[in-house]
Formats: structure tokens, C-alpha cells, sequence
């Protein structure tokens, strides 16, 4: 009966997603393409498991592990960041030589070992080192998955699968931090670092079982410093990959700026400790629902359009939502800055799949590299711009705000100016 079950849920999505009035390619792979989808989404979720389900155990862990000053805890949700962006650099490299299945086993054992140290740290500074480890860990799946979505679909397939991708995965981030409350109702903050080994444990093993490799032999590329370094100037100095780059880096440092200081906005300008987890399940819902419609849409409309839509929308509620947030001395009323927010974070979700498939788009065979180097750049950026917005939290909402229509600016006119420029596909 399990197995009936699945197998109709698996045909039900593949019904919708290949015998709709558009359809596009299949997947070159045994699995459903509700399967498929699944899985990628699980591979890509480990991040925000990781980041969104501790969240609510900050306040325990930093008075625990002697934290002395409360902006010093976002480091453990910012250095996970930086071990993401650094592990994404290396492995997407060593697929294109390799294959995608053996770079995806190095990384979620990296994780699980991340997971372990995290778990079992009495110091913060053992406490960072986990969490890095967790984020170079997880670089793997998560940029190698793109790459099998890329080995198999282009253009706007690709971008209508990755908007399916992203719609299972921001299912992950509003249900972590209820998960993470949860756990730590019948536990210690300790085992929800014992869930995250347990998930990746199950995860590892579903993708031996199930996913194939999708690098054929004859198209993989001897992995030497030339082959990198002549890839990396390649992907830089093509224009419209390292202007989309660059434009989700910083407008993505938004959100990174909210995820880091979250917990400390709900808790103490709105007093909101256990409903925490329902109001930020609330606002990723609005990015879930944005990546449904961005899926049924882009088909029709393509990517630009609905991306400059987006950012156009984003930018103007931040603009004129700092009216009433500066009136209110940076703390407006709760029913207000949810609106704001979910308004925000669905031009968010337009966005997501969308940017990295435009920087994507043009790098042909250089999947992994390029994969990699886009994912890694973006992390640099926004974690940058997250972390900095992060530190700057003073008990109002005003620098998360500011940070969403300034930045919303920058990201508008690069993808403008990248508008004019003549394409380059590489092959």
C-alpha cells in the first residue's frame, strides 16, 4: 500500500508537470519526474533545514555556550553561509571531472560530520566550526543538483522544473523552525543537530538507491588549474552570467539580512517567542507560493519579465513601507509588517529560481563550473550584505527595510544594464 501511495503521488506530478498544455522535455532518468523533482528539492533543503530549524534554539544555545552579546548567536546562522559558498567552489569542479553521484557522497558526509561536532560543542567557537563544516557539507548537494537539473533541461524547462524544485524546498523552511521547537520540547537544542545526521543519513541513501548519474564519461573534463582557471575567466567575463550573479547576490543579502536577525525581531519588538515558528512558516509560504506561480507562468512570460516585475514591485513597497516604519520609530505594528513582508517575499520567490537560471543560462557544458562559481559568488555577496545587515539590527525594523529598497535598486539597474547587452551562449 506505501508503495501504491507514492507511485500515484509520483504520477499525479508527472501528469501535471509533462502532460500540461506546455510541456517540455522528459528527465533522461528511470525516476519519475515527480521523483526527481522530490528528491533535487530534499538535496537542495539540507541548507535550510540547517539554517531555519535552529532558529528557535539560539537564545538556549547562546546562553549556554557563553554568548555575551546577543547579535554574536546570528553567527551561527551566518557562518553557515560562508562554509556554503566556499564548499560550492571545489565541488562543482571536481563533478564536472568525476561525475555529479561521488561529489554529492563527499558533501552530505561532510554535513553529517558538521552535524556530529555541532551536536557535541561546549565552546562556540566549536559551536562555528560545525556549522562551517555544515555549510561546506552541504554546498555539495546543493550545487550539484542544479547541475543534474542543468545536465538534463535548459532554458525556460529548466526554469519551470527549478520553480517546482524551489516549491517542494520552501516547504523545508516553514516547517524547520516548528521542528526545531519541537524537538527541543522533548529534548535538548543538542538534538536537533542529531536530526539533521539522521536526515542526511536518509537522504545519502535514497539518491544511491534511486538517482543515476547524469555525467556520461566521454563528456567529463580532466579536473587541472588550467581547465579551472580558463573556465572561471570564461564564466566571468561573460556578461550576462556575472550581471545576474551579482544581481542576486545583493538583493538576496536581504533576505539573508532577515534570516539572521529574525528571531530577534519577533522576539523582541512584537514579544512573539513560541508562535515564532508559525509567523516565519507564514512569511516562506509566500515564497513557496511565488515559485508555484512562477513555475505556471514563465513558460508564457519568460524569465526577464517577471524578474524585472518583481524587483520593480519589491522595491517600491520597501520605499514606501519605510513611511509608517519610520513614523512608528522603527517598529510598526505586527499586521502591517507581515503584509509588508509576504508582499516582499513573494516578489522573493518570483526571483530565486529565475536569477540563477538567467545566470546559468548561457554556460552551456560548464555546468559544474558553473554552477559552482555562480552559487558561490551569490553566498559571498549575500552573505556579506546578510551578515552586515544582521549586525546592524537595533531593535527596529528600519535597517532591514532600508536594506530591501536600496538593495532592490542596485539589483534592478544591473539587470537593466545587462538587458542591452548582446547575449553569449557558451557551448
Amino acid at each position: 500500500m506505501p508503495h501504491l501511495i507514492r507511485t500515484l503521488i509520483w504520477r499525479g506530478i508527472d501528469l501535471y508537470l509533462f502532460e500540461s498544455p506546455m510541456p517540455f522535455a522528459r528527465p533522461t532518468t528511470p525516476l519519475s519526474s515527480g521523483e526527481f523533482i522530490a528528491l533535487m528539492a530534499f538535496l537542495m533543503s539540507l541548507v535550510a533545514l540547517s539554517i531555519d530549524a535552529v532558529m528557535p534554539a539560539l537564545p538556549l544555545l547562546g546562553q549556554e555556550l557563553a554568548v555575551t552579546d546577543p547579535n554574536d548567536v546570528q553567527l551561527v546562522i551566518g557562518i553557515i553561509f560562508f562554509g556554503l559558498a566556499t564548499g560550492q567552489i571545489f565541488f562543482g569542479p571536481w563533478s564536472d571531472s568525476i561525475g555529479r553521484k561521488p561529489v554529492i557522497y563527499c558533501g552530505l558526509t561532510i554535513f553529517i560530520i558538521g552535524s556530529i561536532i555541532s551536536a557535541t560543542a561546549s565552546d562556540f567557537n566549536i559551536m562555528l566550526l560545525g556549522r562551517l563544516l555544515q555549510g561546506v557539507g552541504a554546498s555539495g548537494p546543493r550545487t550539484i543538483s542544479v547541475a543534474l537539473v542543468r545536465d538534463q533541461f535548459e532554458g525556460r524547462a529548466m526554469a519551470r522544473i527549478m520553480s517546482f524544485i524551489m516549491a517542494v524546498f520552501i516547504i523545508v523552511p516553514t516547517i524547520a523552525p516548528a521542528l526545531g521547537l519541537s524537538i527541543m520540547m522533548f529534548f535538548d537544542w543538542q538534538a536537533i543537530f542529531y536530526s539533521f545526521f539522521l536526515l542526511a543519513s536518509i537522504v545519502l541513501f535514497w539518491f544511491a538507491c534511486r538517482q543515476p548519474e547524469t555525467l556520461a564519461k566521454e563528456n567529463r573534463i580532466s579536473l587541472t588549474f588550467g581547465h579551472f582557471w580558463n573556465g572561471l575567466k570564461t564564466i566571468l567575463t561573460n556578461k550576462q552570467a556575472l550581471a545576474y550573479t551579482l544581481a542576486a547576490g545583493i538583493i538576496f543579502g536581504a533576505f539573508i539580512g532577515y534570516l539572521t536577525s529574525a528571531q530577534q525581531i519577533f522576539q523582541d519588538i512584537y514579544g512573539i517567542t513560541d508562535l515564532f515558528p508559525l509567523y516565519f512558516a507564514i512569511l516562506s509560504l509566500s515564497i513557496g507560493a511565488a515559485s508555484l506561480t512562477n513555475a505556471n507562468l514563465v513558460m508564457k512570460f519568460g524569465m526577464r519579465k517577471l524578474s524585472k516585475i518583481a524587483l520593480i514591485i519589491m522595491t517600491v513597497l520597501a520605499i514606501l513601507f519605510l513611511i509608517p516604519a519610520t513614523m512608528a520609530s522603527g517598529q510598526p505594528q505586527l499586521w502591517s509588517f507581515m503584509i509588508y513582508m509576504m508582499l516582499s517575499f513573494f516578489c522573493i520567490g518570483i526571483l530565486f529560481g529565475n536569477f540563477n537560471t538567467l545566470a546559468m543560462e548561457p554556460l552551456g557544458k560548464l555546468a559544474g563550473l558553473g554552477s559552482a562559481v555562480v552559487g558561490s559568488l551569490t553566498t559571498y555577496i549575500c552573505m556579506a550584505i546578510g551578515i552586515a545587515i544582521g549586525q546592524n539590527y537595533d531593535t527596529t525594523v528600519l535597517p532591514l527595510v532600508y536594506s530591501f529598497a536600496i538593495l532592490g535598486l542596485i539589483s534592478l539597474g544591473i539587470m537593466l544594464w545587462v538587458e542591452r547587452q548582446p547575449e553569449t551562449q557558451l557551448t
